[in-house]
């Protein structure tokens, strides 16, 4: 039987893999990741009629080169352009994810660990970050301890939404600042309220609070000097919550004494009576006002205390504040806040509120108040110190003392980056919870919002009270001879002796140069052109080869029909 047969045949086998193998890159010419495969032919086997012989100095006859007749042809080998990117594609899913460079990621079927280039991701019902094709888990590294740095341990499903992650704890805050201009000619900051500054604030249950802080000018010839009060907190329903947290204060008590005394009248004229050791009455627009009582535990004279307070323009708590001189014996002259003048007059000593008021005209030396003393430079206006340490910028917010229901933490608010200006009569000033260094801010418990991965494949989460958590990272693996991996379909890769194995912990991607890039895909590296020029060729290869057996079928007719 003659050889040729067999080539032809050989030849016919080789080139139909070879369009085998071509069909398969064109038809996953779409399939995401997948990488081309070329076949490579190599001889099949020789047969030798004669063996070469050596040149002969004896006969002086040349050496005579062997005789050899090919028996055909077969596959060399089917190599894999796995390390040829492809092209990428834009999903906008945050979840589609390639990979530039050499690395494969780690996914897994519940037992065998698995390597892929298709990074086409969902998160399922579970939590678990897992391939959208055959929902095997995509694998990686967790958190350590602390929660802020990844434990580089062996490789295990990254569960990125369970229900310790969905929520962010909310945490008091500890610090704030003030910052701003105050204008000694804004008429807010001269009133008897004063300027009223906002500053929003957590507890350690994540409640909101509003703490209403008031920056008054001191009276008569103290410039650059401004108190600062607490006036009242609210709740996030504007509700205000200084009955039920007596022990809240801002500063220590204060007694601010006046360059020079004040002296107020009343809006309307009225008279004093002192009537009994109990107490005296005041007679206000025709109307008799007992004060006997006021200070016996009962409030029951709140309101004509208010009433006395505005006669004089002034809001209650404001009034009961102001300091005024009195003789209280031998002619000494002390200052006295309103408030003692009255509880004197209520317990029948002296000096009283009705020594006070032996006219409608006040003298006003000072007032008493909780809470501090603003300096700064009268040549420069720039901050100068606190109660006149130039020491000290920052004074305390005392809520942990908010009583056994309350859940604060003492806030230090800096005054540091405040200054004293000339703004065309306009303060600026305003509060913000935390440091300048957004430290000690506090927050609300945070619902999550969003997930994030980053180019070196760590996974963050976000949440609604600003904060961010690190829920993972992304490991990938690395190959020798990555050509060596053997395909086992869904566009994945398993480890053989030839590709080296994997070592169960895997690498940082960025640790090679490599990186992640987000709504992206890496499509298939076939080029259509090449395999069609392939294609061509092989279907050229294959019809000379189908030549070859005709032609052999004809000759060996030629033979048979000898015997005719």
């Amino acid at each position: 039987m003659m050889r040729s047969l067999y080539s032809g045949v050989s030849g016919l086998k080789t080139h139909q893999t070879k369009m085998d193998v071509i069909g398969n890159n064109i038809a996953n010419v779409n399939t995401v990741a997948y990488k081309s495969s070329s076949v490579t032919f190599t001889e099949l086997m020789y047969q030798t009629t004669q063996n070469a012989s050596g040149p002969n100095a004896l006969t002086g006859t040349a050496g005579v080169n062997p005789k050899q007749i090919g028996l055909g042809v077969t596959s060399g080998a089917i190599s894999t352009s796995i390390t040829t990117a492809g092209s990428t594609q834009t999903t906008g899913n945050p979840f589609d994810l390639s990979i530039t460079g050499d690395s494969f990621f780690v996914v897994s079927d519940g037992s065998s660990n698995f390597f892929t280039r298709d990074g086409s991701f969902f998160v399922d019902a579970a939590g678990n970050l897992a391939m959208s094709s055959n929902g095997f888990n995509v694998m990686g590294w967790g958190v350590d301890e602390t929660g802020a740095a990844i434990k580089q341990d062996t490789v295990s499903a990254l569960r990125i939404l369970s229900e310790e992650n969905m929520t962010y704890p909310p945490e008091a805050t500890t610090d704030a600042y003030v910052s701003g201009i105050v204008d000694k000619n804004d008429t807010n900051v001269n009133s008897e309220s004063g300027k009223i500054v906002n500053l929003t604030f957590y507890d350690n249950l994540g409640y909101s609070y509003t703490g209403k802080l008031s920056i008054k000018a001191v009276k008569s010839g103290h410039d650059g000097e401004y108190s600062i009060e607490l006036t009242d907190i609210l709740d996030a329903d504007n509700k205000s919550i200084m009955e039920d947290y007596p022990g809240v204060s801002l500063g220590t008590s204060r007694s601010d004494i006046y360059a020079t005394t004040e002296t107020i009248t009343p809006d309307s004229p009225f008279s004093v009576e002192t009537t009994s050791p109990e107490g005296f009455y005041l007679t206000t627009a025709g109307s008799l006002i007992e004060f006997g009582s006021l200070y016996d535990g009962v409030s029951e004279y709140a309101a004509e205390l208010e009433d006395l307070a505005n006669a004089y323009g002034y809001e209650q708590e404001s009034f009961l504040n102001l300091l005024i001189p009195v003789d209280i014996g031998g002619g000494v002259i002390e200052n006295r806040s309103m408030e003692q003048l009255i509880q004197s007059s209520q317990a029948g000593t002296s000096p009283s509120l009705a020594d006070a008021l032996t006219t409608e005209t006040l003298t006003v030396a000072g007032r008493q108040y909780i809470g501090a003393l603003i300096n700064y430079d009268t040549g420069t206006g720039s901050f100068e110190g606190i109660n006149n340490l130039t020491t000290t910028s920052s004074i305390t917010l005392n809520t942990s003392n908010s009583g056994a229901y309350g859940n604060f933490e003492d806030i230090s608010i800096d005054f540091a980056t405040s200054s004293n200006y000339d703004n065309g009569g306009t303060s600026t000033i305003a509060a913000t919870s935390g440091t300048t260094l957004g430290l000690g801010t506090g927050r609300k418990l945070g619902e999550m919002s969003g997930i994030s991965i980053q180019n070196n494949g760590l996974i963050y989460a976000t949440y609604d009270n600003g904060q961010t958590r690190l829920l993972g990272q992304i490991a990938v693996a690395e190959f020798a001879n990555a050509s060596g991996l053997a395909k086992e379909g869904d566009n994945l890769y398993s480890s053989t002796m030839n590709s080296g194995e994997f070592d169960g912990i895997g690498v940082d991607i960025s640790s090679g140069g490599g990186y992640m890039s987000t709504g992206v895909l890496e499509m298939s590296n076939v080029d259509l052109a090449s395999e069609f020029t392939e294609m061509i060729t092989t279907q050229r290869g294959f019809q000379a080869n189908s030549r070859i057996i005709t032609t052999s079928d004809s000759l060996l007719e030629e033979l048979v029909n000898l015997k005719r």
